[in-house]
């Protein structure tokens, strides 16, 4: 199932405690296009799928990472991106695009996603997986 971006900005915006739809877009936007450089074949093509329109092209941008970032790089590339961050304010950011990204993916896309990013993402997608 695809969501409707209201639907989707709805959940990262509850989930970010963000006063505005602005906000909670400005974060999806620069986390999706982080993740999307991480990412990699049929799986950044079937989230991409499940996401709304403009949010799936931000996923599916051509740039990609020589390597993934490991977890706490992620959050720091993002409090990079994001005018006025921090690495607790990026933190919370990914937090609530990525737990809404896990829901739009489901189990089975998730687990696929993980496996090829480093260990600890699962934090980042609010998904712990038993070690």
């Amino acid at each position: 199932m695809v969501w409707r971006r209201e639907a989707f900005l709805g959940q990262v915006r509850e989930r970010g405690e963000y006063e505005t739809l602005e906000e909670a877009e400005r974060a999806a936007r620069v986390v999706l296009a982080l993740l999307g450089a991480h990412l990699v074949g049929e799986v950044r093509a079937q989230l991409a799928a499940r996401l709304p329109e403009g949010f799936a092209l931000m996923l599916l941008n051509p740039l990609q990472s020589a390597e993934p970032l490991p977890p706490e790089r992620f959050v720091a590339a993002t409090a990079a991106w994001i005018e006025g961050a921090t690495a607790q304010t990026a933190a919370w950011d990914v937090s609530a695009v990525l737990s809404t990204a896990a829901d739009a993916a489901g189990d089975d896309l998730l687990g696929q996603i993980l496996l090829q990013l480093p260990a600890g993402y699962d934090l980042l997608f609010g998904r712990p997986q038993p070690t």
